[in-house]
């Protein structure tokens, strides 16, 4: 028998959203963008590989002691503009807060997405909203198709920069608000992009 997704009510709110059933075993998560449920494309073999990298790169990084800090996949965020209809989720997470045991992870510090050319669009719509959460230090969006990245790093007066710093093959990759650094090269090590002519053996 075929489930059929079950129609959301019209401008979902963010806490209809979380109690919301898609009846779609299809769709592995969902986004609540503006009030509407939108479904998030599976990921590339390079995008979650990049995202593991990063995530196990970051988590020994966060426990040494004396950290305060710790690393999330997928969590979910709700920005400070329209906070009732949206609900974010981005590739990685990183906040000072201790564990919520709720939907939504607290004070996030860094948001890290990984970008695709399958949701090029939505990761920088999302990027966008997350610089309205007061408790954001920087945003990290992470290629997939190439080696590059770019960020974006509040500024001491608690503006942003207009463009992203580009950050590429031969580059380190700086997380300044929580002192982490590693060359960009590293997350790659395991995809395609690492091997001769961009192609797997």
């Amino acid at each position: 028998m075929v489930a059929l997704r079950k129609p959301p009510p019209h401008r979902m709110t963010v806490a209809e959203f979380l109690t919301w059933d898609s009846g779609d075993p299809s769709v592995h998560t969902w986004q609540l963008i503006d009030g509407e449920p939108v479904a998030m494309a599976p990921a590339s073999d390079n995008h979650g590989t990049i995202q593991w990298a990063l995530g196990s790169l970051l988590w020994p990084h966060l426990t040494a002691p004396g950290s305060r800090c710790r690393v999330a996949t997928e969590p979910g965020i709700v920005p400070r503009g329209r906070s009732d209809r949206n609900y974010r989720i981005p590739d990685i997470g990183v906040t000072r807060a201790p564990p919520s045991g709720g939907q939504m992870l607290p004070d996030p510090l860094i948001l890290i997405e990984i970008l695709s050319p399958s949701n090029e669009t939505e990761t920088w719509a999302n990027v966008w909203t997350y610089l309205t959460i007061p408790t954001v230090m920087e945003v990290l969006v992470v290629n997939s198709t190439r080696v590059e990245a770019e960020l974006l790093r509040r500024n001491a007066d608690g503006t942003w920069p207009e463009v992203p710093v580009r950050i590429g093959s031969e580059d380190a990759l700086s997380l300044d608000s929580i002192g982490f650094s590693v060359p960009l090269a590293t997350l790659y090590r395991t995809t395609t992009l690492a091997m001769p002519g961009g192609d797997p053996p």
